[in-house]
């Protein structure tokens, strides 16, 4: 019977748990009610426009991760597909990114991993960053984003762009075969510049061409796709500089095609190690990853609904990112996130539900089985310095130097952390900067909300609850009401300041005001039976008022209320836990009061509360 009843309980309270976490299953079906000709008109332009920019940048995308260029189209038409199916966001468009691509290239060059290798765990690596996401979904994971700083996402996305253009460099002057890969800022720049030697005119002349052709472009004509224009514009010059000057041919390498082959299911392929120690070694960047796709994905989906209006649900939409790397695992092989420039052009192209993601998504698949029959394939015709010079100029638009200054402005906080996990994404490989940079937003947060503000009340002549101005009109009684988080980071200060105001000599019952107390945990409710015991080595009580039912499932779970009640007779309704009455917020304090007299041994209990709902 006991263990029925323990089951029951669990029973209930994994249905409590599933009732605050309320993640569906195709939330896309309520865009879909009253789905209209208009719309789908809608839906059908804007996805034209972004699939035209897709497919480029996810050629430019791989490029940056320095895989094959048909990953990054592949995972730009499958997460497109799978991705507004979870999602709780109408406009934003998954696909590979320049900071996840970059950091998935860092680790790689960090590591001693082959290229058969790094393709052969990729499938791995996009699975762990899918399931992860998932997990964090459900256990609301995403909630946390709004406790790291913008400064950090600042300073990482700054200092990936430069990384990026650094380390197409070597595409630009020619030398990628050459130069060796390397993760961190300084060991690229140290690769380029050992081989300025080497510099070859041709691919310098076309790369750069093709950046300030699409700068040009992109001020003059900003509703015209230039970036898919302006790399085929680099390609036919390049084509028809290759066949006037067979220099010009030998120096301008071109990606390699691709056929039908190709597009295959792919399966995690061990290393030498075992699967089991890959997964421990790739643990770490699927962990980056993951929270990265799913903080850029967040971002977007803010930015989107505040100009829209429409209400985001983050961990469904972190639920949505796990989905589309899911699907990415075993058919692209490359990560997914929320694509700020594909999210931002859906939008602005007039798309009004998940439909266009998906269309996008299909012309990108459609675009993939074209360029594989098509003899020759249109993508063996791409200068790789063309595109290089292309990602350049994305990433430069990545640097936001308004925001930079308001980080840096801000507060000396502030400042510190951009500076931080901006050195950081310099010298260390992204996915340990990304952790730094967290970790220092997270330690500064801490230790702004793990001051609980205890200020000690008490009874006016008219009744009313007030701060205490002056001294206790009965030496023997304080109120005492916490303000704040009580979580492992604030109990010791918690605790500390308490004992401090018990080891008065005339104070003899303690009323803790709990009203407002918040995120009690182990460590805290521990600290709570300490200060209770040490209140009655004292000789002296005390009493918790304003409990909320969190808190008083809290204190029974844990079997601290047993230490609280201890004294009490039960059987004739002595407590000292008093809930917190939402109709009149103060009258837990005023029974609290009627209590602490009676420990007192005065039988004087006419104690008013005066209650003001405007001010409570």
């Amino acid at each position: 019977m006991q263990v029925a009843r323990k089951l029951r309980s669990a029973y209930r309270d994994f249905q409590s748990w599933a009732a605050t976490n309320p993640l569906r299953l195709f939330p896309m079906r309520d865009s879909l009610r009253g789905y209209s000709s208009g719309d789908a008109r809608s839906d059908l332009r804007s996805a034209l426009n972004v699939a035209l920019l897709a497919v480029p940048q996810g050629m430019a995308y791989a490029a940056i991760a320095e895989l094959p260029i048909l990953y990054g189209i592949i995972c730009s038409a499958i997460a497109a597909i799978i991705a507004p199916f979870f999602a709780s966001s109408r406009h934003t468009i998954l696909g590979p990114t320049n900071a996840t691509s970059l950091m998935v290239f860092s680790f790689f060059a960090a590591s001693s991993y082959s290229m058969s290798e790094k393709l052969g765990l990729m499938p791995l690596l996009v699975f762990m960053v899918g399931i992860i996401c998932l997990i964090g979904s459900i256990l609301k994971a995403a909630d946390l984003v709004q406790y790291i700083s913008q400064s950090v996402l600042v300073g990482y996305i700054t200092g990936a762009a430069i990384l990026i253009m650094i380390n197409q460099g070597k595409h630009l002057m020619g030398v990628a075969d050459i130069v060796e890969p390397a993760s961190n800022f300084f060991g690229m720049a140290g690769e380029l510049f050992g081989a300025r030697a080497d510099y070859v005119w041709q691919p310098a002349a076309l790369g750069f061409g093709t950046l300030i052709t699409y700068l040009l472009l992109s001020r003059w004509f900003k509703t015209l796709p230039n970036f898919a224009l302006t790399l085929a514009l680099a390609a036919v010059i390049s084509y028809f500089a290759g066949l006037a000057s067979p220099a010009w041919k030998n120096e301008v390498l071109n990606f390699g095609s691709f056929a039908l082959t190709d597009l295959r299911w792919r399966l995690p392929e061990a290393t030498s190690a075992g699967m089991l120690a890959d997964v421990s070694n790739l643990l770490g960047v699927a962990v980056a990853v993951a929270f990265l796709a799913s903080l850029e994905n967040t971002v977007m989906a803010k930015s989107i609904a505040s100009r829209t209006g429409q209400r985001t649900e983050i961990n469904q939409d972190m639920m949505s990112v796990g989905m589309a790397n899911l699907a990415s695992a075993f058919t692209a092989a490359m990560p997914a996130s929320g694509s700020l420039t594909r999210s931002a052009l859906n939008h602005e192209s007039g798309a009004r539900t998940g439909i266009s993601s998906i269309v996008t998504g299909l012309l990108c698949g459609i675009a993939i089985f074209a360029f594989a029959f098509m003899e020759p394939n249109p993508v063996s015709f791409i200068p790789k310095s063309a595109l290089a010079g292309l990602v350049v100029a994305v990433a430069a638009s990545l640097i936001k130097t308004r925001n930079i200054r308001i980080c840096a402005r801000s507060t000396p906080e502030d400042a510190g952390v951009l500076i931080t996990t901006f050195v950081t994404a310099l010298i260390f490989p992204l996915y340990v900067a990304i952790f730094i940079g967290v970790f220092l937003s997270v330690f500064l947060f801490l230790r702004k909300v793990s001051r609980p503000h205890l200020v000690e009340y008490e009874i006016s002549d008219d009744g009313e609850l007030r701060e205490l101005k002056t001294k206790r009109a009965n030496p023997g009684i304080s109120i005492v009401h916490v303000e704040g988080a009580l979580f492992f980071g604030a109990s010791e200060l918690f605790q500390t300041q308490v004992q401090r105001l018990a080891r008065d000599p005339n104070l003899k019952v303690i009323i803790l005001r709990l009203k407002n107390a918040h995120h009690l945990d182990a460590t805290s409710v521990m600290a709570l039976r300490d200060l209770i015991r040490f209140v009655r080595s004292q000789g002296n009580h005390l009493i918790i008022s304003g409990a909320t039912r969190d808190v008083y499932k809290v204190l029974k779970s844990s079997g601290v209320l047993r230490t609280l009640q201890r004294g009490c007779r039960r059987e004739e309704g002595e407590t000292n836990l008093f809930f917190y009455a939402p109709s009149n917020p103060n009258i837990s304090t005023r029974d609290a009061l009627i209590r602490a007299q009676e420990l007192l041994g005065t039988k004087k209990a006419d104690v008013k509360i005066f209650y003001d709902p405007a001010h409570s």
